[in-house]
Parts: C-alpha cells; structure tokens; sequence
C-alpha cells in the first residue's frame, strides 16, 4: 500500500515537471523583460523626485533611451506603465509629459493615504511585537540623529523605512497592498515639504508624538498623531505648488 502512494506521489510530481521544466527559459526571458522596463520606470520616478524632470517637461525618448543603453521597447512600456499611475500623460504623436498634479489631486492622494497608514498606526499601536516596537524605536533615533545633522536625504531614507515598517507591523495584507499602489506616487512629493522653511523641525516634532504613541500602546493616539503627520505634509506642500 505504502508503495503504491508513494509512486502515486511520483507519478504526480514528474507530471508538474514536465510542465514546468521546459518553458523555464521563456519565463526567465519574460520576467528579465518584465524587470527592464520596470527599472526604467523606477529611473523615470527617481528623476521626477529629485526634480530632474518637473511637471510639464517632456520626456525625451531617443535621448534618455541612449542614456540608459536600452531600445525604446522597454522604454516606451515603461512610459505607458506611469501613464496608468498618473504620472506620465502619453499624446500620441507628441510624446510623453511629467503630468500636472492640481493641489486638488495632491489633496486627494494624500487625504487617501493619511487614512490608511493612519489605520496602519492604529492596527500596529495594537498588536505589534517587541521586535518590531525595537525596530521602530532605532529608526526613529536615526531620525533624531539626522535630525540634529540637518541631513535631509538620511531622514527621508530613514523616514520611509519608518513608514514601511509601520505598515508592516499592522498585519494587513490587503491594507498593505492598497498603500503599495499608492506610496509611490505620494513619495514623488512627500519628499519636497522636508526642504521647506520649519518643516523638518515640524517632522520631527510629530515623528516623536507618533513614536510615543506606539510605545504607550496607545492605538487612538498612534491613528492621530500619524493622520495628523501627513496632511500636514499636504498643506507645505499646497503652498508650494500654489506659489509654483
């Protein structure tokens, strides 16, 4: 009897080998396509966060394909990918622009997401481990050390590992996965408000008041303080792009 499960187990997996092992190749070649184009976007969203690209600029092709050492395929699926999120708008015949963000979509994207990580705060005020509260505790004293430093890019490095490891601990894969889709594009402007007059002894004025938050377990306090932190961003920000 045993034996005769045993060849049933064999028979079973020789089969899922047989129709896995010989497209191996093919999907190999389709995932290293699908990664090309993804890091060009990834590229392409590095240099509009960093101001290489602003809104309004045209997106050389020719040029920036060259730069990269690529051909326009992985390119021009890369453009239309940001195209999906928002952040790029494709004219046929035109070319490719860095879309124009009202203050009204900014509101938007950020009214969305100071209600997720806010329920992330939450979520992880109740029921996160020793280890994690450890974690989130090292990274806000790398804040304060940046902090006392003035050194911008180190906190905003460090600020979204915080952010990250908060939405993790809360647990919720589907909250998690919500925030994903979204995180990118908040972080195209998240990280201008910091260079802004007062703000970064505003950041981390509210970093503290969240991190005491979660210590003191306390998931109103963490919820509010969190929700608090980023539209706080939004309004630095509204004036920014008002004056602009």
């Amino acid at each position: 009897m045993t034996r005769g499960i045993v060849f049933c187990i064999k028979n079973v997996v020789d089969v899922v080998h047989s129709h896995t092992s010989l497209p191996t190749r093919e999907a190999m070649a389709k995932i290293q396509i699908k990664s090309l184009h993804e890091e060009v976007a990834r590229h392409i969203r590095e240099m509009i966060r960093t101001g290489v690209l602003n809104k309004g600029d045209r997106i050389m092709e020719k040029e920036l394909s060259a730069n990269l050492g690529i051909s326009r395929t992985p390119l021009r699926e890369a453009l239309r990918g940001l195209a999906s999120e928002g952040l790029v708008n494709v004219i046929p015949h035109r070319g490719a622009y860095v879309t124009k963000p009202s203050v009204h979509d900014i509101r938007e994207m950020f009214e969305v997401m100071s209600l997720l990580e806010g329920y992330c705060a939450r979520k992880a005020a109740e029921g996160m481990s020793a280890d994690e509260l450890d974690t989130l505790q090292n990274l806000h004293n790398d804040l304060e050390r940046h902090y006392e430093n003035r050194d911008a890019q180190c906190y905003l490095e460090v600020n979204h590992e915080f952010h990250c490891t908060v939405q993790r601990a809360a647990g919720n894969k589907i909250l998690s996965d919500m925030i994903d889709g979204l995180r990118e594009k908040v972080l195209l402007y998240r990280h201008r408000q910091l260079y802004l007059p007062n703000r970064f002894d505003a950041s981390i004025r509210e970093h503290r008041q969240l991190i005491e938050a979660l210590r003191n377990r306390d998931p109103q306090r963490a919820e509010a303080a969190m929700t608090e932190h980023l539209m706080n961003q939004y309004e630095v920000l509204a004036t920014l792009y008002q004056d602009a």
